[in-house]
């Protein structure tokens, strides 16, 4: 039986995401992922396709997501008042242009001492109505889809292949999931998974999840440690409309509540 081994959210977009034993999800994702965002001086959102050290900063919501504190090595912690609503400013996602809730200079100093650029911290405002279309489903800040599913038997698989060519295997932290699951029949048997339930939540597959230049940054120091796992995955998983690819992407027909032992109900 294929069940849940681990969950996961990032309350901030590109940065250290938050192991869970439940999630409570709704129609846009988990609760409080991808909620905020560094964003450039001009609006432009942060990743660590070109900022890599935004994996060192970890992200903690208490207190419900009214305070939210920020933690990197070798500097003091800051905690802000979270503002659900305030002063807005244009931000955009890859071809998406909306706005976001300034956070405030306490946050914005901080980011920028900790990521060495001036940046803004935004919040998904009240009233954020965001989708790639009707298929992807409703979303924050995330890329594209609501929620990433990946398997231990894929990884299993892949860091096998990294072995024999000589390289060393790369953790899961690597493909930033939502959900992984164990238990599947087959490496990559998530990839033929449709529409199923997972706890108290329906989910749906929307695409195979294409693979970037961040699963070569070492989430645990924020540096680059290419080629791997890109250079494998391109041996054996290339998607035939380009790309390599590793787990799935999923968007929410039933929102809920998922735990880590949940079954995998088709």
């Amino acid at each position: 039986m294929a069940t849940v081994s681990a969950l996961y959210y990032y309350p901030v977009k590109a940065c250290a995401g938050v192991s869970v034993p439940r999630l409570d999800v709704v129609a846009t994702g988990p609760a409080h992922d991808r909620t905020f965002m560094f964003v450039s001086p001009e609006g432009t959102f942060l990743s660590q396709r070109r900022t890599p050290r935004l994996a060192i900063v970890r992200p903690d919501l208490v207190h419900d997501g009214s305070k939210l504190t920020l933690s990197a090595p070798g500097r003091p912690d800051v905690t802000v008042d979270v503002r659900s609503d305030g002063p807005r400013r244009p931000v955009t996602v890859h071809a998406w242009h909306g706005f976001g809730v300034d956070q405030g200079d306490d946050a914005a100093e901080w980011g920028s001492a900790v990521l060495g650029e001036p940046v803004r911290l935004v919040r998904v405002p009240p009233d954020h109505e965001r989708r790639v279309d009707e298929r992807h489903g409703p979303i924050g800040f995330s890329d594209s889809t609501p929620l990433h599913l990946t398997s231990l038997s894929s990884l299993d698989e892949l860091n096998a292949r990294i072995l024999e060519r000589g390289a060393e295997p790369v953790p899961m932290a690597r493909f930033r999931p939502n959900i992984v699951v164990t238990g599947l029949p087959a490496p990559f048997a998530e990839d033929d998974l449709r529409a199923f339930g997972l706890g108290g939540t329906r989910l749906r597959w929307v695409k195979p999840d294409v693979r970037c230049k961040v699963t070569m940054v070492d989430q645990d120091t924020g540096e680059k440690a290419g080629p791997e796992p890109i250079r494998t995955l391109a041996t054996f998983r290339r998607d035939p409309d380009g790309g390599v690819t590793f787990g799935i992407k999923l968007a929410v027909d039933t929102p809920g509540t998922i735990a880590v032992g949940d079954p995998i109900d088709s």
